[in-house]
């Protein structure tokens, strides 16, 4: 499994699940199995585990796991109470998400998701679904392009850029991770051009993955999956995904205040349980440099 991807900050993960031999668990972000594989292994017979990803190489790589109690399900995390509820589940004991790629993802050319490799601009998770970085670059308004980058890349010059693009593909549709690069090149900070890449690699993906919207649906339905005492870990990669993580844990919602009762209450689903966030040690981040974004925070259910 560690081949496919090695999970971050793994000790802390399952430390923040608090796993009880008997219980319900989720992982909704399979990807190479490292976090499914280390909570079957504290699972008596009957306890249980399903996992969820849309990935059709993550389902692959699940087949490897024979062990009798792991159901995976092949959607997106989006939806995953539905699903949950057609195999009779009401309630689990803990609920896990990685939201990061996979480095299997980010190393197979193919999949378009690494600036490194020479690949199609495709960046789909769900390898049935119809976007692609590709058409959003040679199909999407000027207004549009500025939006994506400037709010989930935070590109600082976003609305150049947009023009920039809208004028290139005129001449040259863009159809490759390294045609994109040298086209990025020209408008990227000096000695910065590699983060700014990424930046733009980033609006990209979770526009081709509606991956705001998405952690948003997921969230609003961990109240209701859990059991009291429940916990609920979620690690996250960048400012945009963990704020939002942040503000539900914090205040039920989004954006705001948190709601109160008549007596002045707050009206919250969740305790934090890290008061302050964590991140991989030292140690791990020379074995696993790619951990170096990850934020973790760990709720109870009220």
């Amino acid at each position: 499994m560690s081949i496919y991807h090695s999970p971050v900050m793994l000790s802390e993960c399952m430390e923040g699940l608090r796993i009880k031999p008997d219980g319900i668990y989720v992982d909704l972000t399979f990807g190479g199995g490292g976090h499914t594989n280390a909570i079957l292994e504290q699972l008596n017979e009957k306890g249980k585990l399903y996992g969820f990803d849309q990935d059709a190489d993550a389902e692959e790589e699940s087949k490897k796991i024979t062990h009798k109690n792991f159901v995976l399900m092949p959607y997106n995390f989006r939806y995953f109470y539905k699903y949950l509820r057609i195999y009779g589940v009401e309630k689990v004991d803990g609920i896990l998400a990685d939201l990061g790629i996979s480095s299997h993802q980010i190393d197979t050319p193919e999949r378009g998701f690494s600036t490194r490799f020479e690949g199609f601009l495709d960046m789909r998770m769900n390898q049935n679904a119809e976007l692609t970085a590709a058409k959003i670059l040679n199909t999407y308004s000027e207004g549009e392009l500025h939006k994506i980058l400037g709010l989930y890349g935070e590109v600082k010059n976003a609305k150049t850029l947009a023009q920039a693009i809208i004028r290139e593909r005129i001449k040259n549709h863009f159809e490759t991770c390294q045609q994109l690069c040298a086209f990025l090149n020209k408008y990227a900070p000096f000695r910065k051009e590699y983060k700014y890449f990424a930046q733009v690699f980033q609006a990209l993906r979770i526009e081709v993955n509606d991956e705001m919207l998405a952690l948003e649906e997921m969230l609003l339905q961990t109240p209701q999956a859990l059991q009291k005492t429940g916990r609920l870990v979620v690690m996250s990669y960048h400012s945009l995904e963990d704020r939002l993580v942040k503000n539900f844990i914090q205040k039920g919602k989004f954006s705001g205040e948190a709601e109160k009762d008549f007596y002045g209450n707050l009206q919250v689903p969740f305790e934090n349980i890290t008061k302050k966030i964590i991140i991989p040690t030292e140690q791990e981040l020379e074995a696993n440099p790619r951990a170096r974004s990850a934020k973790l925070r760990i709720a109870e259910k009220i």
